[in-house]
């Protein structure tokens, strides 16, 4: 029985069924004959002897390179038995030795040579085109020709090749170029194209550079581009730093002439500044002692010349810096509680709600926008208004402020009210972001560090075309800053005119706006300035005031209520808790229009 098992252990489960093997069983044979294929386990030598007897790979390979072995070999064997063959009929025919026959039949061929390349020349002078025709083409790649051969400007190529603004193989080309010297020897403006596949961008880039190749500083250099071509590129040089020699205040005559508001002197001696305020603000940031406020009362004073009539608000953070102008505003505070801050943004939100109502009742009447007097409000250092004593009163204010601060910059531009804020500590913190990112007009004085440049241009600005960086100002040079409007950077300094000048410009507003108000009609808010200026206070209670204006009423509550309707001025406590008006007020309430 054993015996029987074994002799048919391959077989079928009966004697004479041969068994069939699995799936496994037939993968291993598959993989067998495969690797016996491609030779696996044999030697390199043993693989080679099995290729070239059974073919395969390395077989056929060998089999190709030595047929063409051999077929070079034969070709070159026909070759010499023809050679040969030539040379022995030659000699035979001429009965020459060896030596002769050979250079008889070089200087044959060489003959034949010649005689081919003479045919081949008489065919192409034959069938070449007249020379009329070739001097027309001539002609015409003439102008290209020419064009490269233009002479380029030495000093400009020379200066962006080695800066890298243009390629070496590039030019400026001397007839696009236009070199202007400034007045008094300031310096040099150059205006230039650049070459085909350049643009102002590739000057923007390297401007230090370029800066350098002119042996000036990046200050001293200022880039001005066109709207109408990417090429176009004014070029500013200047001969000295910025400013190193103060330009003389302008007059009233210049100030009027100018196309806008002017902020101070460009570094060329022109007076720069912006367009208009209207429907526009303005956040000046700079380090403390840089002349922010000698520049703030430059702007004032032009505000007054260019403008003539417009309501002040001013809110003096530093106690005394804004003091000149309080005759002539409509409400002056020297400050620096949050907290008289939110009563005067209050006062001109009010105003701004007035206004939109009077606008939508217009376009709902299909009448004309009405025309509104302009409105400045001004706030010197500015960020300790928004500074909390870290009570919870205190921020509760702050974050009021804020919000209505943001409201009034945002919003008040159709109503024509221009907000204009300082700020000594230009950091993140100082004015928050709601606030100063709705500032349409940017100004920084010197700082120290990129973060504050950031605070007062914004986070973008050195993104934008030719920024300049306000650390490297002269920080001895007062009143200087970097104005970014409108998408162009300008330095500019501020105009530091005499207190004389100011006093004189205050007196004339403030003489003006007199006349005004006696040829005004009969109100009792002039009756109530009459009364005052009779009595000759500035201050008057309102217990006094109101029988003076015909208020009947014993009730002083109610009385007050009545003499608040009839003037339409908030009422002003003075010493002790005393509630009443003042004369300046009444004054300015009289020459405010809504």
């Amino acid at each position: 029985m054993t015996q029987r098992a074994d002799k048919f252990a391959d077989l079928g489960s009966r004697p004479g069924e041969r068994r069939i093997p699995g799936i496994r069983s037939c993968e291993r044979i598959k993989l067998k004959i495969q690797k016996k294929r491609r030779g696996g386990g044999m030697s390199r030598y043993t693989r080679s002897q099995y290729e070239s007897r059974h073919g395969g790979r390395y077989g056929a390979r060998r089999r190709d390179q030595g047929d063409e072995q051999w077929g070079q070999a034969a070709g070159t064997i026909g070759v010499l038995v023809l050679v040969f063959g030539c040379l022995a009929t030659i000699k035979a025919k001429l009965g020459l030795s060896w030596p002769a026959t050979a250079l008889l039949t070089l200087g044959v061929l060489i003959v034949l040579g010649y005689l081919a390349w003479r045919v081949r020349t008489l065919v192409l002078r034959l069938w070449a085109p007249p020379p009329a025709a070739v001097s027309a083409a001539t002609a015409a790649e003439a102008p290209k020709e020419a064009e490269d051969t233009v002479p380029a400007h030495p000093k400009l190529t020379s200066a962006l090749t080695k800066a890298g603004a243009i390629g070496r193989d590039e030019i400026i080309r001397d007839e696009d170029v236009t070199v202007e010297p400034l007045p008094s020897g300031l310096g040099t403006l150059y205006d230039f194209l650049m070459p085909e596949g350049r643009t102002h961008k590739h000057v923007d880039k390297q401007l230090g550079e370029v800066a350098g190749m002119f042996n000036v500083s990046r200050l001293q250099v200022k880039l001005e581009t066109s709207r109408q071509s990417e090429r176009h590129v004014r070029l500013l040089v200047l001969n000295q730093p910025p400013f190193s020699v103060p330009f003389p205040p302008p007059s009233k005559a210049e100030i009027r002439a100018f196309a806008g508001v002017p902020l101070g002197h460009e570094v060329t001696g022109q007076l720069g500044g912006v367009k208009t305020f209207d429907r526009a603000s303005l956040l000046i940031g700079g380090m403390t002692q840089m002349g922010k406020t000698t520049l703030v009362n430059g702007l004032i004073t032009c505000l007054l010349i260019a403008y003539e009539d417009f309501d002040l608000y001013l809110l003096d953070g530093k106690l005394c810096g804004l003091t000149k102008f309080e005759p002539i505003a409509v409400r002056y505070k020297a400050s620096d509680d949050p907290a008289v801050l939110e009563n005067m943004l209050d006062e001109l939100n009010g105003r701004v709600a007035k206004r939109y109502t009077k606008l939508q009742d217009a376009i709902r009447n299909r009448q004309p926008a009405p025309k509104f007097k302009p409105v400045f409000f001004i706030i010197d250092e500015a960020a300790d208004f928004f500074t909390d004593d870290g009570t919870k009163a205190g921020i509760a204010l702050v974050a009021r402020n804020e919000d209505k601060a943001r409201s009034l910059v945002a919003k008040s531009l159709e109503s024509g009210i221009s907000t204009v804020m300082l700020t000594q500590r230009p950091a993140r913190e100082a004015i928050p972001v709601k606030v100063r990112d709705q500032f349409l007009y940017r100004m920084c004085l010197y700082v120290a560090s990129a973060g504050g440049a950031k605070v007062a241009l914004g986070d973008s600005y050195f993104d934008t075309v030719a920024p300049i960086h306000p650390s490297l100002l002269d920080p001895d040079i007062k009143g200087q800053g970097v104005l970014f409007a409108n998408g162009v950077s300008s330095l500019i300094r501020g105009f530091n005119f005499s207190d004389e000048f100011i006093w004189g410009v205050v007196d004339e507003v403030a003489d003006r706006r007199k006349k005004v108000l006696s040829e005004a009609p009969v109100s009792p808010l002039k009756r109530a300035i009459q009364i005052m200026e009779e009595r000759g206070v500035k201050f008057m209670p309102t217990s006094e005031l109101a029988p003076a204006l015909g208020v009947t009423e014993t009730d002083p509550t109610e009385a007050g209520k009545e003499v608040s309707k009839l003037l339409g001025v908030s009422v002003h406590r003075g010493t002790k808790g005393v509630r009443g008006y003042r004369l300046a007020d009444l004054t300015a309430a009289a020459m405010s229009g809504v």
